[in-house]
């Protein structure tokens, strides 16, 4: 059986045993922080634990499937994605506060996390407020920003395999090896919930806290259609430095992408712009970059349905 034909059945079974949560040709790039690239051949919202199980029951090796969280560090092909999309439902969103740990879904929002916190007067997260990813994704990634990462206030995750039976289980921190932006999550793992370890504080004074990043990040960032950092910061180096000041490409266009005027190390999407684009722009800085200093520039964006090495159709919760 094709791999195509596979997808169908799947298609078919899925919806057959959740019925109403499965979509053919869904919107996949339009969800994404750059909003362009196509749809999804197959889409399935998990609404509980249970569906990841009939999941993994269902999808054979020869079916590619993905997990999306807010869609912020991910870049859908025009022609869309031939594969499974994996998206949790609202349920995968509660947050618990207790008196020094506070327990997320895997699809919590970091920035809803960030206020939640500040508002019941817990110190320890504020610095999710300017990151446009999920819970999921953090652990992942271990994001971070203004000198704070995932690793330094994660305690532990619960996680699903795909490649398994899908049985929850929980994940210390310490086994988790975060580096940055890196975590031993694999491919075939979902991040369904985090514990974080907080203090308490004056509500007052973590919502001005707050407020500063959201500041700091409104001046020095680019708003509109990105993904954030496109490309990680190489050791004792910032992206943005070697792209900007080395070599000279803030401004740099291939039709509606453009390395942002604010911050080199963003790729604005206009209106018209086409995930061909920004795969080109992004492939142009990085050989500049690598011809002109001898430094590689490792992205942090995953190619998504785009048909060579340098796509990355791997678990994602941002």
């Amino acid at each position: 059986m094709t791999a195509s034909a596979s997808l169908g059945l799947l298609a078919e079974t899925l919806t057959a045993r959740l019925p109403g949560q499965v979509e053919r040709d869904a919107p996949f790039g339009a969800l994404t922080t750059w909003r362009v690239g196509g749809t999804a051949a197959v889409r399935i919202r998990v609404e509980r634990p249970e569906d990841l199980a009939v999941v993994a029951g269902l999808i054979t090796p020869d079916v590619a499937r993905v997990v999306v969280g807010r869609g912020s560090n991910l870049l859908v092909a025009d022609v869309g994605y031939p594969g499974l999309v994996i998206v949790l439902g609202p349920a995968f969103e509660e947050v618990t506060i207790g008196a020094d740990r506070v327990a997320a879904g895997g699809a919590t929002p970091l920035p809803v996390l960030a206020r939640q916190c500040a508002a019941a007067g817990r110190r320890g997260l504020g610095f999710y407020v300017g990151i446009p990813g999920s819970v999921g994704g953090a652990v992942s990634m271990n994001a971070g920003g203004h000198g704070r990462e995932t690793r330094d206030v994660l305690v532990d995750a619960t996680i699903a395999d795909l490649d398994g039976d899908a049985t929850p289980v929980v994940v210390t921190a310490a086994a988790l090896a975060l580096g940055y932006r890196h975590s031993a999550v694999r491919a075939s793992q979902v991040v369904l919930a985090a514990t974080f370890v907080v203090e308490t504080g004056d509500p007052s004074e973590l919502r001005d806290e707050l407020s500063e990043i959201v500041r700091w990040r409104t001046e020095h960032q680019p708003g509109g259609a990105n993904a954030g950092s496109v490309f990680r910061n190489p050791p004792g180096d910032a992206a943005a430095r070697l792209i900007d000041e080395e070599c000279g490409l803030r401004g740099t266009r291939v039709g509606g992408a453009v390395v942002s005027e604010k911050h080199a190390n963003f790729i604005q999407a206009d209106a018209d712009a086409t995930a061909a684009d920004v795969r080109e722009l992004i492939l142009q800085v990085r050989d500049r970059v690598a011809a002109h200093t001898g430094v590689h520039l490792d992205p942090e964006v995953h190619l998504v349905g785009f048909d060579e090495p340098g796509d990355k159709t791997k678990t994602t919760m941002r």
